[in-house]
């Protein structure tokens, strides 16, 4: 009996052995894909972890320091960038496209290129949430990977580099045109200039807690027969722009319809 005994002890220890090698061969395998999507390999590679880890999962060692970091990175950036390619334009128009270019929305876009949403590391509650494809999440994360870079590579033009090479055409494509008015401002000048008044906004509803609130907003135009729009996003700010930006697709078809 005890030999039988011993031999399922030793049968055990070897497949809880195979188990732990094949977890940290699909880590292994899963850091070095995004390493090859991020163009960059990680010497430490707890910083790359670090960098995917949301407070939902460790509230004491995440991606909140690294994301302070990469921001002031990733504004320096970006600043230098436009300066250079853009060297016709005053000092008002810059800071509005770097604006345009490190705002919430531009983050996304580039951590949905390099399919963050597959490596983050979350909390149950806030995976269960939606939280993979929460764009704040995703927007801190892209921050938080920059600041990862220089802390591994200690030299700016390989976080530069890197930076640059994600935003692609994003920098080149920005115009004067795209970058001057956002949505709200769009949705005013087009009401004023039918003399259609102002937009008003309106919180409905915050739901959840701080920092995974999402804000419900509504907007209303002074337009007879025209529907109110409601829109969610993770501040108020976000979910009022994407009401508005709504309101003008809708206005547009509404007119263009008469």
């Amino acid at each position: 009996m005890g030999c039988v005994i011993e031999k399922l002890f030793k049968e055990l220890c070897a497949l809880t052995k195979n188990i732990a090698t094949m977890a940290n061969n699909q880590v292994n395998q899963r850091l070095q894909n995004l390493m090859d999507s991020l163009g960059y390999r990680f010497a430490d590679i707890s910083l790359p972890q670090l960098a995917l880890t949301h407070r939902s999962f460790n509230s004491k060692n995440n991606y909140e320091r690294l994301e302070f970091l990469g921001d002031s990175l990733l504004g320096m950036i970006i600043a230098e960038a436009l300066y250079q390619r853009y060297p016709e334009h005053k000092e008002g128009i810059l800071t509005r496209m770097r604006a345009t270019l490190v705002r919430q929305e531009s983050l996304v876009i580039i951590a949905r290129q390099l399919q963050l949403s597959n490596y983050l590391i979350l909390g149950a509650g806030e995976r269960k949430g939606g939280g993979r494809q929460r764009a704040s999440i995703l927007a801190d994360t892209v921050e938080a990977l920059i600041g990862a870079i220089y802390l591994d590579s200690g030299d700016i033009y390989i976080v530069r580099k890197c930076v640059l090479s994600w935003y692609g055409d994003l920098i080149d494509s920005v115009s004067e045109q795209k970058v001057l008015k956002d949505a709200k401002s769009r949705l005013q000048e087009w009401l004023q200039a039918k003399q259609l008044g102002l937009p008003s906004y309106e919180l409905l509803e915050t739901q959840g807690n701080a920092p995974d609130q999402v804000f419900i907003v509504q907007c209303q135009v002074n337009v007879p027969d025209f529907p109110t729009i409601v829109q969610s996003g993770e501040s108020r700010r976000i979910a009022e722009q994407k009401t508005a930006e709504l309101m003008i697709s809708q206005l547009n078809e509404f007119f263009n319809d008469k």
